[in-house]
């Protein structure tokens, strides 16, 4: 099913039957991917007094509890909400589901103590390229990121000059295959995503952040029509489900 898109005074075209997810499944039990130092997922009947809600136990339906947190438990996407003493839902802010993309693949280079996505590192991927969404992938790129427990191990992170270089380039929808794009003890700093956000100067409300995404090694780098797919939530994060949609020439 091809598809043609008019998109930033150009015309482009897509094979809607040939998505390629970038997300990561919620499931119910200690292989779910985690961080923030909580327990797993959980997914399971609703038990009312004797109802149980399961068809193996009797009952005409499955109906099913889901207890999670999508910033720690799933990919998801957020909005500036994330960091501020207001409320704002990723649902209001984030209005167009389609942008034009570019995958990079990134090494995380060593920085003290740490590993960090860097400007000069993401400079060199984008060059002069006009995108209004970053797929970053990084290395090693195994399937364990799936099912990873990120607590406590300081993974990887952007860096907060790397995060104001891309707010300056223009990029509104960054999505990253790690559980944030700050280090993970920082005092509450915050810097890269209040740097993305433009959190005291100039405030990107439509901008969007996407955590936890897994890129397969099948899939390019290179640029791509991203549909970001966000469940109707009311809060500052919300389950999402990336899609990426090759190009045709």
């Amino acid at each position: 099913m091809i598809a043609s898109i008019h998109y930033n005074s150009r015309n482009y075209k897509i094979d809607l039957s040939k998505p390629l997810d970038i997300s990561i499944a919620l499931r119910g039990d200690s292989k779910n991917v985690n961080a923030w130092y909580i327990d797993p997922p959980n997914i399971g009947p609703h038990i009312d007094g004797d109802f149980i809600g399961s068809v193996s136990h009797g009952a005409s339906t499955n109906f099913n509890d889901i207890w999670f947190n999508p910033h720690a438990h799933v990919t998801h996407t957020e909005c500036f909400g994330h960091i501020t003493k207001e409320f704002h839902s990723v649902n209001k802010q984030l209005k167009q589901f389609f942008a034009l993309a570019e995958v990079v693949t990134v090494a995380p280079e060593k920085e003290g103590d740490d590993f960090v996505i860097s400007k000069k590192q993401l400079k060199f991927n984008l060059g002069n390229k006009k995108r209004d969404a970053l797929v970053i992938r990084t290395l090693p790129n195994l399937k364990d990121k799936k099912r990873a427990q990120y607590s406590n191990t300081n993974p990887p992170y952007v860096t907060q000059e790397a995060a104001r270089y891309l707010n300056t380039k223009g990029i509104m929808h960054l999505l990253i295959d790690l559980p944030s794009v700050d280090r993970e003890y920082d005092n509450g700093a915050l810097l890269a995503h209040k740097a993305f956000w433009g959190v005291g100067a100039k405030l990107r409300k439509n901008a969007t952040i996407t955590e936890f995404i897994y890129v397969g090694n099948s899939i390019l780098d290179g640029t791509y029509f991203l549909d970001i797919q966000v469940a109707p939530i009311e809060n500052d994060a919300s389950p999402s489900r990336p899609v990426l949609y090759q190009i045709l020439t």
